[in-house]
């Protein structure tokens, strides 16, 4: 039995699966990033979130073999990485689990644990790859060092998109009546009370406004499409500094995929990334992720554990989550 868990900027995702690839249980409950909720509150979260997904398959914590618990911003503060490993402790035996950065997940996820390179951009954006047992990442500074091409990286520049329409700084695109009308403003200046007040200052909700980006791009808005293809191109960037960083041989092709929310459901996004990887011009090969990152958080978690799952567990996993 396999635990793995994905914990991102807004939600944290649980799936705990068997050495025959069959899925035990899932859960998905709120984010436990210590930056957002302190210590306390984010570990309660965590072991709460934990023991729901064990109780749905009637699992015991001394019969999980092994889980792999991503968290948001791990190895970021030297000074707190003891007590992120120290998380789960209370639920689960410290020998049979393994904390990490959350992209972690989405290269398990996205490319089945194998060599290769992913970028996850949900709330915010890194890249993270693995090559002959070498490991790199790049990005993940945060919201206001770096995160480009993430969610609120994308927010950001569409509401600067929007003060320019309306100054007269540039012309009007959809993208300007489509935030009047969703923030309910008719005085343009009204949004700053929106953007700076006390909801829209949380990072999450702040980066929901990328949706509104995405939408003016999807309804002919150029200048809006434009911040999509700017963002696939620092998400490549991270792509290829990671490649220099595993010191992957020049000729040598190398998978590359992703996770996170700026993709799900949004060709746009995806297309844009695919084009940048193509133009880069270094070997890339695109792969669509053949797994959500919490069944990556487990199938990671068997390979520490030295069962990884083989081929026919690999299908009959992907077979489940198709279904579902």
């Amino acid at each position: 039995m396999f635990l793995g868990v994905d914990g991102g900027g807004t939600k944290t995702a649980y799936a705990l699966i068997d050495i025959a690839g069959r899925i035990r249980a899932r859960h998905v409950g709120p984010s436990v990033s210590h930056l957002s909720e302190g210590f306390a509150r984010a570990t309660e979260l965590l072991i709460g979130g934990i023991g729901t997904t064990l109780a749905k398959a009637a699992c015991a914590p001394a019969n999980v073999t092994f889980a792999f618990v991503g968290l948001p911003s791990y190895g970021e503060d030297s000074a707190t990485t003891p007590a992120m490993d120290a998380m789960p402790s209370s639920l689960l035996d410290a020998t049979r689990y393994r904390c990490g950065n959350d992209t972690v997940c989405s290269w398990a996820g996205s490319l089945g644990c194998k060599n290769g390179i992913s970028v996850i951009a949900g709330t915010g954006s890194i890249a993270y790859g693995q090559y002959a047992g070498r490991e790199a990442r790049a990005g993940g500074w945060g919201e206001i060092i770096g995160d480009e091409g993430s969610a609120y990286w994308i927010a950001r520049e569409g509401l600067n998109l929007f003060s320019r329409m309306s100054d007269g700084r540039t012309q009007r695109g959809p993208l300007y009546e489509l935030v009047r009308a969703r923030f309910g403003i008719s005085i343009d200046l009204d949004l700053c009370a929106r953007i700076y007040g006390e909801s829209g200052s949380v990072r999450s909700v702040f980066a929901q406004f990328a949706v509104l980006v995405h939408e003016a791009a999807k309804a002919g808005d150029t200048q809006a499409a434009a911040i999509f293809e700017r963002a696939a191109r620092e998400l490549v960037d991270c792509v290829a500094a990671v490649r220099r960083s595993l010191s992957i041989p020049s000729g040598t092709s190398i998978p590359v995929s992703h996770s996170g929310g700026v993709f799900n459901g949004a060709a746009l996004t995806c297309d844009a990334f695919r084009s940048a990887l193509e133009h880069a011009n270094l070997g890339f090969e695109y792969r669509s992720p053949l797994y959500s990152p919490e069944f990556g958080a487990a199938l990671y978690a068997a390979q520490l554990a030295g069962q990884p799952l083989d081929d026919t567990a690999l299908n009959t996993l992907r077979e489940q989550c198709s279904a579902a």
